[in-house]
Order: structure tokens, then C-alpha cells, then sequence
């Protein structure tokens, strides 16, 4: 067996099809400040920061209180939505692919997203995913994509070299984190941002359909 490769995935946008929630909770929490109701277009260009720094692009900088405030807002707003709602359904193909990887015996699956442990944590339970991933890096661990601190920490903490893991992401905070840190990036085609934009943010690879992203993967570590 060869040395350990990983799989790092972006979740919301990327494997889970969260959109019409976080829309929501974006809402909820611009009513909660008092502040104008941003565009569901401006919401869904934010989706892949964390939380706090989402709220900064859309509403610009404005005194912590009421930051903390709004951004405590959108987690109640999105967690009554999972609770009524259910979890966020996972992009059809997502499971079986990650599921093909993880049999893989030089193969690691991790995850690097916007989301908090808590709302990982809660994706994880809900479809019985334990053992599934080796490494899960959040926004309450880590600073905000693009900067690439969490792609540097999944890579820490699994052992893995730059060379040997590819970034899965749907936005170019995805691809430019994955850039940053030095692993491959592949972006996917039904997310949140343009596949043309993921193209121009340096992507190795966009796909537009699970089916061809296994493929897409073997083609990158073969042609280095």
C-alpha cells in the first residue's frame, strides 16, 4: 500500500443541500438586528465563511454586542429549522461516493466547513456517519476559509502530506484555501458559487455530477 491520501470535503453546498436554511436563518437574523434583509443571491455568495465573518460581508462591521446578538439570531433560527425540517438532505450520489473512498484502504475522509461542531456534530448522528471521518475541522476550531488553517490542521492531525490530499468544495474560498495549503482542489458544479468561478479561483478540476468525481480524484494523483 502506498502512503495515505485524504479526501476533505466542504459540507454545506458541497455534500448537503442546506440552502433554503441558511437563506432562512439569514433572515431571522437580519430581523433579529434590525438591519435590512440581505438578498438570497448575497446570502448564498457568504456560505462557506464562518458565521461571524459572513455576517461582517453582509452587514459590514458594526458593535460586538450586537453582532453577538445576530449571530446567536441565525443559530437558533437554523437549529428550529433542523428541528422541524429534519437534517439537510446530502446531494444525491454524496453518501455512495464517500462511502467508495472510505473502503479504500489507503484512503482517508475528513471535512473542513463554515458549519460549528455542533451542526457537524448533529449531521454525523442524524445519518450515522461515526468512523466515517478521520479528521473534522469547524469554525470552532479553526479561522475562516480562505485562509487555509483548517485544510494545514486535517492535514496535521491525519499525517498526511500537502501533495497526497485534494480539497472538495462548492465555493472559491474552498478552492483558495486548498490552494494555500498546497493539496489538490476540485470544485463541484452544484453548490453555491458559479463553476466558471471556481475555475478562475485555480481549481484543478470542477465536476458537475458525484458520479465523476472519484474519477476526477485518481486522474489528479496520477498525473502529478
Amino acid at each position: 500500500m502506498g502512503p495515505l491520501k485524504l479526501v476533505l470535503f466542504d459540507v454545506d453546498g458541497t455534500l448537503i443541500d442546506s440552502q433554503h436554511a441558511i437563506v432562512a436563518a439569514m433572515e431571522a437574523a437580519a430581523d433579529e438586528a434590525d438591519l435590512p434583509t440581505p438578498t438570497r443571491a448575497d446570502t448564498l455568495n457568504v456560505v462557506g465563511l464562518s458565521l461571524v465573518e459572513a455576517v461582517k460581508r453582509l452587514f459590514g462591521d458594526f458593535d460586538d454586542y450586537d453582532q453577538a446578538r445576530m449571530v446567536q439570531a441565525y443559530k437558533n433560527a437554523y437549529m428550529t429549522a433542523r428541528q422541524s425540517d429534519g437534517a439537510p438532505p446530502f446531494f444525491a450520489g454524496a453518501l455512495a461516493a464517500m462511502e467508495t473512498l472510505h473502503a479504500r484502504d489507503e484512503m482517508l475522509l475528513g471535512t473542513a466547513t463554515g458549519m460549528s461542531r455542533r451542526g457537524m456534530r448533529r449531521i454525523i448522528e442524524t445519518y450515522g456517519l461515526d468512523g466515517l471521518f478521520a479528521t473534522t475541522q469547524t469554525a470552532d476550531d479553526q479561522p475562516s476559509k480562505p485562509d487555509p488553517a483548517m485544510v494545514n490542521a486535517a492535514l496535521s492531525e491525519t499525517g498526511v502530506a500537502p501533495e497526497d490530499a485534494v480539497f472538495v468544495g462548492d465555493t472559491v474560498y474552498d478552492i483558495q484555501a486548498g490552494r494555500a495549503a498546497g493539496v489538490f482542489t476540485i470544485g463541484v458544479g452544484w453548490g453555491y458559487h458559479a463553476p466558471n468561478d471556481l475555475e478562475r479561483a485555480g481549481a484543478d478540476a470542477v465536476v458537475e455530477r458525484f458520479a465523476d468525481l472519484i474519477p476526477a480524484i485518481d486522474r489528479l494523483w496520477s498525473e502529478r
